[in-house]
């Protein structure tokens, strides 16, 4: 999965901001200060992001800064890391079946080793190698 770095635009308030999302009009946020607003922003826009998946609608391709009307707000471009994000938000176990050599898993037994956690840090190491 790859970044992706939408627009928003940050509305200033007597305290905090306003974001809204121009390829998202559905989603909104708010926070006390610039930074709340900008982690609320990220979390936001993954919850546009994966609700639209689940819902099989199409994910907007981000606009170019330049076309988008901010009015009275400013731009700023959220940084959207969907590994991220699914690590943090969607962590429920799946159960695999696979098979290894008889030797192998002897072998592994014999170390006292936990099946789920090599697998899980086998592949944790090879999809940050591929990114």
């Amino acid at each position: 999965m790859r970044q992706l770095f939408y627009p928003a635009i940050f509305h200033k308030e007597e305290e905090g901001f306003w974001v809204s999302f121009p390829d998202f009009p559905e989603c909104f946020t708010e926070g006390d200060n610039m930074e709340q607003a900008y982690q609320m922003a990220v979390e936001a826009l993954g919850l546009a992001i994966t609700s639209r998946k689940e819902e099989g609608e199409e994910i907007p391709n981000p606009t170019v800064p330049e076309k988008v009307d901010v009015g009275d707000g400013m731009l700023v471009v959220v940084n959207f890391d969907m590994a991220e994000y699914l690590r943090k938000h969607n962590s429920k176990a799946v159960k695999k079946t696979l098979s290894i050599p008889e030797w192998l898993n002897e072998e592994a037994l014999r170390m006292g080793l936990n099946f789920s956690q090599v697998l899980q840090e086998a592949l944790i190491n090879k999809i940050t190698v591929i990114k």
